[in-house]
C-alpha cells in the first residue's frame, strides 16, 4: 500500500494524504479521518521522512486553498475542478524537485493565517486558489510572499501572475454551439455567489447572443447554488411558471448547475435534450455520470497547472520578477446533452 494507493481510494490528492498522516493542517477533519481509517484498514506504514523535509532549505510550494461560504468550501478537495487541478499540480512539480503543502484558510481570516503558516514553515512560494478572493487580499498575499501565482480569477491592474481559464471563449463556444444548432429561445442559469469566472462567462455568452440578433428574455434568466448538486426547488418553481413559453436549451455557468438543472428538469418529466437542450461549463467527472451525458466546456486543468509551476518556479529558481496575465483557451466537448432546434420541433 502505497500513498498514490491511498489517495485513489479516499479520492484525494497525495498531498492531502501527506498531510493527513502527519497530522499537519490543510485537510478538513472529515477527510483527514478518511484516510487514516483507510491506513489502518490497508496497514500502511509510512517511511520515515527523510531530512529534507524538515530542513529549511527545503523547496516547498504551498498551495493555499481560501473556504468561503457558497462558492469554495471546507470540503473543496472533494469536489472534481479542485482534486483534478491539485493533483495536476502535484505532479507537475514532481520533477521540479519541491515539496507541496496544501494549506486551506478561511478568507475572512486570509493575512493573518497565511502570516502564521509562513512564519511556522517558510514557502518558497505560494500558489493560491483565487476563485472567491477580491484585490486587496490578493495584494495583502503578495505583500508576504511575492513568489506567488493566482489561480482560477485575474486582476489586470495588480502586479501579480495570474493564469485562468478563458472564460468568455468558453462561454461563447457554447452559446455558438447553441446557436449553431438553431435555437433562439436561449435561457441562462447563472450562480447565486458571483465572482470573476462567471462574470466573465456571461460576458462572452451576453457577446454572442447579442452577435446573433438574438434575446434572453427576462424569465429564462435563473438562478441557482453553484455547489449544490440536487433538485432545485426554485429552479423547478420557475419552470414550472413558464407553462407553454419554456426555452428550447439552457447555458449553465457550470457543470453542478447543468447537473441539478437536469435533476430537476426529470423530476418535471422534461426531457434533456428531447424537451430542453442543456450545456455546462468546467467538464467534471460527473459530467460523463450524468444521463444524458453533459455537454459542457473543457478547461484545461492540466495546462492551468502546468503553466503555473513553471512560472513559479522561474520566479524562484532565476528571480524571474516579471509578472504575466496567462489565459488558457477552453474546448467545446460535445455530449448527448443538447440537440437541434429541428429535433425540437419534431418533438412538439
Amino acid at each position: 500500500m502505497k500513498i498514490d494507493d491511498i489517495a485513489k481510494i479516499a479520492k484525494v490528492s497525495k498531498s492531502a494524504v501527506s498531510l493527513a498522516l502527519n497530522g499537519k493542517p490543510g485537510v478538513s477533519q472529515e477527510t483527514r479521518e478518511r484516510i487514516l481509517k483507510i491506513a489502518e484498514k490497508h496497514d500502511y506504514n509510512p517511511r520515515p521522512f527523510s531530512k529534507a523535509h524538515n530542513n529549511n532549505k527545503s523547496k516547498i510550494f504551498r498551495f493555499v486553498a481560501c473556504t468561503h461560504t457558497g462558492i469554495i468550501t471546507d470540503q473543496y478537495q472533494s469536489q472534481s475542478f479542485f482534486m483534478e487541478l491539485i493533483n495536476n499540480i502535484d505532479q507537475s512539480i514532481t520533477s521540479k524537485g519541491y515539496s507541496l503543502i496544501i494549506s486551506s484558510i478561511n478568507v475572512d481570516s486570509l493575512e493573518q493565517e497565511i502570516t502564521n503558516l509562513e512564519k511556522q514553515q517558510r514557502s518558497s512560494g505560494i500558489l493560491m486558489l483565487g476563485t472567491n478572493l477580491t484585490e486587496e487580499q490578493i495584494k495583502a498575499v503578495a505583500k508576504l510572499q511575492p513568489n506567488l501565482v493566482v489561480l482560477d480569477t485575474c486582476f489586470e491592474t495588480l502586479d501579480v501572475s495570474f493564469i485562468v481559464m478563458n472564460n468568455a471563449l468558453g462561454a461563447y463556444q457554447a452559446g455558438e454551439y447553441l446557436v449553431g444548432l438553431g435555437h433562439k429561445k436561449i435561457g441562462y442559469v447563472e450562480s447565486n455567489s458571483r465572482m470573476y469566472n462567471f462574470n466573465m462567462r456571461k460576458r462572452g455568452f451576453q457577446k454572442v447572443i447579442s452577435e446573433n440578433n438574438l434575446i434572453i428574455k427576462p424569465e429564462h434568466i435563473f438562478q441557482m447554488s453553484p455547489t449544490d448538486v440536487s433538485v432545485q426547488e426554485a429552479f423547478k418553481q420557475s419552470i414550472l411558471n413558464l407553462k407553454g413559453n419554456l426555452p428550447t436549451a439552457l447555458f449553465c455557468e457550470c457543470d453542478y448547475m447543468a447537473i441539478s438543472v437536469i435533476k430537476t428538469l426529470n423530476e418535471l418529466n422534461l426531457n434533456v435534450p428531447e424537451d430542453i437542450s442543456v450545456i455546462g461549463f468546467d467538464n467534471i467527472t460527473e459530467s460523463k455520470i450524468i444521463s444524458p451525458e453533459l455537454t459542457t466546456i473543457h478547461v484545461k486543468k492540466d495546462k492551468i497547472s502546468s503553466l503555473a509551476v513553471e512560472k513559479l518556479t522561474r520566479e524562484i529558481d532565476h528571480n524571474e520578477d516579471v509578472k504575466m496575465k496567462i489565459f488558457v483557451d477552453t474546448e467545446l466537448i460535445v455530449r448527448k446533452s443538447c440537440c437541434s432546434q429541428t429535433e425540437h420541433e419534431k418533438r412538439d
